[in-house]
């Protein structure tokens, strides 16, 4: 909203509130990558180039050099689409998620210079490719003759020539998708009867159809550099499981839970880092299906359209991905279940360690127990025999002295039962104590 309006509303208009921080974004995503219009012959360039986020904030700066240098506006810090009109036609900057676009059109040479070098484009040497090549392709919009129409044709490889008649056979389209000699992929629009508005709709989305299934088949080279390690990792896990079978013993299982850790860890790595290549390229084969479904092409006697020749192409590449993708889902379950029957394994065998030993250790307390009751006999017979010694000495000793006292025989041989039991039922008090050391620390 501008100062003006703002204004107008605060001078009795319709009221201004504070707008959300991406209500332009989203209400300008709808405008985005309008359709423009074009007039036959024209012809389209288009390069796409993967890039990153370090390559795209660089190929802003130069493309917003570039764009001083023609005098055009430059694209805003946020702009994901940008248009400049050059001398020589016009050049569109796009930038998505994972790579960016540069499309020039400018006028055509007739059907006598289709596929020749257009004069004026941008992509000389003066050009800075951001990144990575991975899209380029070339659209010829003509009007021609009937009899003019063959040999066109001619100019493609028959074995993987497609052609469909477009809005009523206002117009033809074909291609080969094959390289020319200068690595583009040639699409040739004959334009029978189109509008402006028609024939821009109908260059852009061929030019979308090209540039994302080539970004789709990339799902393709991964799934490919993923198959391998997915193979190994089953034929590993199929030997493990067949090892679980006889495996005895917690030592043998600990190292079968971690061949097969090791296993689930490389596999996780791989689905991870295909992850979101597979996902792209769903995506990308999703926008191109949308897109032959938008130019609405009807069949051309003799020839495949673009939809059959795409799909007879571009589905078992596809097919290809999800497979593997499907693998590597159902890998990681079954690696988890035998994970968790190891694991379980491990736990029974440690718990049966466990009793083995506290049944052990029981039977040691037994026998302790048992030699402590011995000891303490002996030791009872010991002190005592102690004690008595004592008492016939001192019985001696008191004779000796005069004391009326019978012989100390008899009194060493009295004194006996009484310090047996004496010493018995002290060293009973005592092991009491010990066994109960509540009764110690009570007051």
């Amino acid at each position: 909203m501008t100062e003006k309006d703002k204004e107008e509303a605060r001078s009795g208009g319709l009221p201004a509130f504070e707008a959300h921080p991406f209500r332009d974004l989203v209400l300008g995503e709808v405008h985005a990558r309008p359709f423009r219009l074009a007039e036959t012959p024209r012809v389209f360039l288009r390069y796409g180039f993967t890039t990153d986020e370090q390559a795209t904030a660089r190929d802003r700066e130069w493309f917003s050099g570039f764009c001083r240098s023609n005098g055009a506006p430059v694209p805003d810090v946020s702009a994901r689409y940008h248009v400049i009109d050059l001398q020589t036609g016009t050049l569109r900057w796009e930038r998505h998620g994972e790579f960016t676009t540069y499309t020039w059109d400018g006028p055509g040479q007739g059907a006598k210079g289709v596929f020749e070098p257009p004069p004026g484009h941008p992509f000389g040497a003066g050009f800075r490719a951001p990144g990575p090549l991975i899209v380029a392709a070339r659209l010829d919009l003509v009007r021609v003759e009937d009899t003019e129409f063959e040999p066109l044709i001619d100019r493609f490889d028959r074995a993987s020539l497609a052609v469909s008649g477009i809005h009523g056979n206002a117009a033809r389209i074909v291609s080969d998708f094959r390289q020319d000699k200068d690595g583009m992929t040639r699409i040739l629009v004959v334009d029978h009867r189109l509008r402006p508005h028609q024939a821009g709709a109908l260059a852009q989305r061929l030019l979308e159809v090209e540039t994302y299934r080539t970004l789709a088949l990339l799902g393709l080279a991964e799934a490919n550099r993923q198959a391998p390690n997915v193979a190994r990792i089953e034929a590993g896990l199929a030997d493990i499981a067949e090892k679980m079978r006889s495996s005895e013993g917690v030592e043998t299982n600990r190292v079968l839970l971690d061949d097969l850790t090791r296993l689930a860890a490389d596999l996780e790595a791989g689905a991870a880092a295909s992850a979101y290549r597979f996902g792209a390229s769903r995506a990308y084969e999703a926008i191109v299906r949308e897109r032959l479904l938008a130019i609405e092409e009807g069949p051309v006697e003799g020839y495949f359209t673009f939809n059959q020749f795409l799909n007879r192409r571009m589905a078992p590449a596809m097919r290809t991905c999800r497979t593997l993708e499907e693998r590597q889902v159902n890998l990681s379950r079954k690696l988890a279940r035998a994970a968790t029957l190891l694991r379980t394994r491990v736990d029974v065998e440690l718990e049966r360690q466990n009793r083995d030993l506290l049944v052990a250790m029981n039977r040691r307390a037994r026998l302790q127990l048992r030699l402590q009751q011995t000891v303490e006999g002996l030791s009872v017979a010991a002190v005592s025999y102690y004690v008595v010694g004592l008492i016939s000495y001192l019985a001696k000793a008191s004779k000796a002295g005069g004391l009326p006292l019978p012989a100390s025989e008899v009194v060493t041989g009295l004194s006996v039962p009484l310090v047996v039991i004496a010493i018995w039922m002290t060293v009973r008090r005592i092991r009491k104590r010990h066994a109960d050391p509540e009764k110690d620390e009570a007051p």
